[in-house]
């Protein structure tokens, strides 16, 4: 644990970084102009992208698509203005598998499942630009 405190300080020292969490790489912002302050997020997407063997009788995700959705998140982000305030990544398992692909919107938690890539100018539109979670979509009881 001291190791890391000595790293830490010493790198807080050469950055200049106002908001470094302990025990983690602290990323060079002087090269790239950007800065943690900047990069404050408004929401955050996350889209389970879990892999489970063929057959499994929960099933998975990723095979019914996810990895599309991250992709169309991504682009219709960046279609409306929003790719530097909401980010959309992948997730491991959201336990939720019944309902993939399942995707949780933070930090609201309004997850929803049985996503389609249709279903995401949709989610843009009415949660991340209005704040009125797609109701269709809903799990229940999340």
């Amino acid at each position: 644990m001291k190791k890391l405190r000595r790293q830490y300080r010493a790198q807080r020292k050469q950055l200049g970084d106002e908001f470094p969490v302990l025990g983690l790489p602290v990323y060079s912002t002087k090269k790239t102009g950007h800065s943690f302050k900047s990069m404050k997020l408004k929401s955050h997407i996350f889209v389970c992208t879990n892999q489970r063997p063929e057959g499994h009788p929960r099933g998975c995700c990723q095979s019914k698509n996810s990895e599309d959705l991250i992709k169309a998140f991504k682009q219709g982000l960046s279609q409306v203005g929003l790719s530097q305030e909401v980010r959309a990544q992948k997730s491991g398992c959201l336990d939720v598998c019944e309902f993939g692909p399942a995707v949780v919107v933070y930090p609201e938690g309004i997850w929803y499942g049985k996503v389609s890539a249709d279903d995401v100018s949709e989610i843009i539109q009415s949660h991340l630009l209005n704040g009125q979670p797609v109701e269709r979509l809903r799990i229940p009881g999340k």
